[in-house]
């Protein structure tokens, strides 16, 4: 059993970004916070699929560099591997969201330098399927 609050989670950047409540050994969850004006950088995982729970504020969603939605509290996301997903907060309140990643690999991040205004990116290569038991 592991327990975790909220209130104590720390960020990757301080202030804002992603903060890690529990890593592994199947699943990470965690939370991003963004002030306004922050961004997290846009990104893709291979084999990892991440959900996202808007919590606090709203922020933009862009998906590989094409769509954009605007995530609020109670709504829900998920990103398939390979789907590039980048947040920025144009607003004036923080945003917060609850995320999950599975199954779970803390190598498996790839950045793909991109933000809103800029050509859209090169998409993702298509997940390869895991390799199965040998015949």
């Amino acid at each position: 059993m592991e327990h975790r609050k909220l209130e104590e989670t720390e960020f990757r950047f301080g202030e804002y970004g992603p903060g890690y409540m529990a890593r592994g050994p199947r699943t990470d969850f965690g939370v991003v916070r963004l002030r306004p004006g922050d961004d997290a950088e846009n990104h893709y995982h291979a084999h990892i699929e991440e959900t996202f729970v808007g919590l606090e504020g709203e922020a933009t969603l862009w998906v590989d560099g094409r769509e954009s939605y605007t995530v609020r509290p109670g709504e829900l996301y998920r990103m398939d591997p390979g789907e590039q997903h980048y947040f920025v907060n144009e607003g004036d309140a923080v945003f917060r969201a609850l995320f999950v990643k599975a199954p779970y690999n803390p190598k498996d991040g790839v950045k793909v330098p991109w933000t809103p205004g800029d050509p859209a990116p090169e998409l993702a290569p298509a997940p390869q399927a895991p390799a199965g038991p040998a015949a």
